[in-house]
């Protein structure tokens, strides 16, 4: 027989050459490590269903939906890797391990589809994968499911990746509009096990905000607080699910007025305002969005409550709105009523009429929520923006006001001052649920909670 021959292969910064012998050495002696029995995933009794409503839709047509490629950072190590939420909701895999992934509806008859997974198995203990490849060895980034293990977690019948190469085209998600607006549309409303892990990550969140509270002096004495608390958000987040559904906005005094201020490179003033918009993602990819501004001395100056009461009002209006067969814009039109009269009041505005308003408030006051923070943003407007609420919709409200502290036609008083307050709501029959009220909203109730942590 013939030896081996050493081989030289080109792992990205490494380029190591392997003796015969070294070769040899690591094929043996390796225990079998099979994973346990139980392995079958939490939304693996629904994904069938799912995956019927989408077939429904496309009679006789190849679908294609991927998890996704990897993406380099550094030159050197891949971006954590999180799957399309598509592929999420169709097959209820969620872990970094299915980059690459690639789920099939393949024709079965004229109104049928088979679903079939091309996934990478697990690196086998002869060859060198296991041990040289950076990218998918498992001595580099942990154990895949074998093919039959993947079969037992999904239900779904699974072939090597290798031989989704040879598949015919089909529809896209990366590239249909159509499909992907299917899949959008289908996530709209959301099954009730949907509906407790946006819960749960509610709560998760919940636990994050009163860390950050408890955690307020400490990041006061820091020359950049508003990283400190992006720290304390994100250690709960990891913690307790898969990490932060997005990038957390720790944003203190005229910060605020950024509305998507994700620097976090500031200190905090005692004299000022937090504004912290963060949310828990759990494991299976469902994400909170709650945001709460509050004050950095544990009391709001009269002020600073002027301005909170006003988004405060705005929000309770929008939240009044919800209801089954409302427009699913009138949440934004009933707050931004509130915002504009009380600008008016305050003799900011002339007149509460026309949109001069928006140049205190800039954006809508609410999105659907669920796998994504936008979720279901690929659907047709009729279905969703230009649609009707639905119960089992899950959405947010959230209201805001960013007095730039450049803003020559404000009082001075009000400048550098921003308030945004963001709750995470569920449609139910007769109205919406307050999926976020453990976390309190109104400025008496905030000054007790954020008391009651800090000396506890």
């Amino acid at each position: 027989m013939d030896k081996p021959v050493a081989t030289t292969v080109r792992t990205v910064s490494h380029d190591l050459s392997i003796s015969p012998e070294l070769a040899s050495f690591m094929s043996a002696n390796w225990a079998a490590t099979p994973l346990p029995d139980d392995i079958r995933l939490p939304a693996a009794d629904l994904t069938p269903a799912r995956r019927a409503r989408l077939s429904a839709r496309f009679p006789g047509e190849r679908l294609v939906v991927a998890a996704g490629e990897l993406k380099v950072r550094s030159n050197d190590c891949d971006y954590r890797f999180r799957p399309h939420s598509g592929y999420a909701w169709l097959t209820g895999l969620t872990g970094e391990e299915q980059a690459g992934h690639v789920l099939v509806l393949e024709p079965d008859g004229p109104h049928r589809h088979e679903a079939v997974l091309h996934v990478r198995p697990r690196s086998p203990r002869v060859g060198e994968e296991f041990y040289r490849d950076r990218r998918y060895g498992e001595f580099w980034v942990g154990r895949r499911p074998d093919l039959d293990e993947a079969e037992r977690m999904t239900g779904i019948r699974c072939v090597r990746l290798d031989d989704a190469e040879e598949l015919p085209p089909g529809r896209d998600a990366a590239t249909d509009p159509e499909l992907a607006a299917a899949l959008s549309e289908l996530r709209l409303i959301k099954d009730s096990w949907e509906v407790a892990q946006l819960q749960l990550a509610v709560d998760h969140t919940t636990a994050g905000f009163e860390d950050v509270v408890r955690a307020l002096p400490r990041a006061l004495a820091h020359p950049r607080g508003e990283r400190w608390i992006e720290g304390v958000f994100g250690l709960r987040a990891r913690a307790e699910g898969n990490g932060t559904g997005y990038d957390t906005i720790a944003a203190s005094g005229a910060h605020a007025c950024v509305l998507h201020w994700i620097r976090n490179d500031g200190a905090l003033n005692a004299q000022e305002l937090l504004l912290l918009d963060a949310g828990v993602e759990t494991d299976t990819l469902y994400t909170a969005d709650i945001t709460r501004t509050l004050p950095l001395s544990g009391r709001f100056t009269s002020v600073q409550r002027q301005v909170y009461e006003l988004v405060l009002a705005a929000q309770e209006a929008g939240i009044a709105a919800l209801k089954p067969g409302a427009s699913f814009r009138d949440f934004h039109r009933a707050c931004m009523r509130v915002i504009a009269e009380g600008l008016t009041e305050w003799g900011v505005l002339s007149s509460a009429e026309g949109d001069l308003h928006r140049r205190y408030t800039l954006c809508s006051s609410g999105h659907m929520l669920g796998l994504d923070l936008h979720d279901c943003a690929q659907a047709r407007a009729e279905m969703y923006l230009d649609g009707v609420l639905e119960e089992g919709q899950v959405l947010t409200v959230e209201p805001g006001l960013y007095l730039q502290p450049d803003d020559e036609t404000l009082p001075a008083a009000l400048r550098g001052i921003g308030v945004r307050i963001e709750d995470d709501l569920v449609i139910t029959a007769d109205g919406a649920r307050l999926m976020s009220g453990a976390l309190p909203r109104t400025p008496d109730g905030i000054e007790e909670w954020m008391g009651r942590l800090i000396e506890g």
